[in-house]
């Protein structure tokens, strides 16, 4: 089991993914710390936001693929294949749902204003995550933190 570990944390490609990872968490705390002027210590971890921390993993873990097996490799085929889809995926399918939660949660709100419940019976309602996906803007954002960790590391 000890060479198991090891191994995991010796591999190259799995380095570089984690640390384009958490530079993409932290630049993401922190541009919304600028923002917003509030620290929220959801967004090291959660999804959504500038730059793509998704993206960054993927960005670099298909450049340190290329890197280690060549481009001509099939794990570089296949990573480079995951990375698009992922891209695409944060842009697409989770972006619209997280546009849809918006909605929701406003309707939710208007909703819950103008019906006359007592206060025991109103209906309990968890508020829907709205940060799911990523602009095109956040996207490119997090395939540039994975290019340049990628070629630093």
């Amino acid at each position: 089991m000890p060479e198991f570990i090891t191994g995991i944390l010796s591999n190259y490609i799995i380095k570089v993914a984690a640390l384009s990872w958490l530079t993409a968490q932290v630049l993401k705390t922190l541009i919304n710390l600028a923002l917003t002027k509030q620290f929220k210590a959801e967004r090291l971890v959660g999804a959504g936001g500038m730059p793509s921390s998704h993206t960054a993993l993927v960005v670099s873990a298909a450049i340190a693929t290329a890197r280690q097996c060549g481009t001509a490799s099939p794990e570089f085929a296949l990573a480079a294949l995951f990375a698009a889809v992922v891209m695409y995926d944060a842009m697409g399918v989770r972006y619209a749902a997280g546009e849809q939660a918006k909605v929701i949660n406003q309707l939710v709100d208007e909703w819950l204003d103008t019906v006359n419940f007592d206060q025991e019976r109103i209906p309990h309602f968890k508020e829907l995550k709205e940060m799911l996906g990523h602009t095109p803007l956040e996207v490119i954002g997090g395939i540039i933190v994975g290019v340049v960790i990628s070629l630093i590391l």
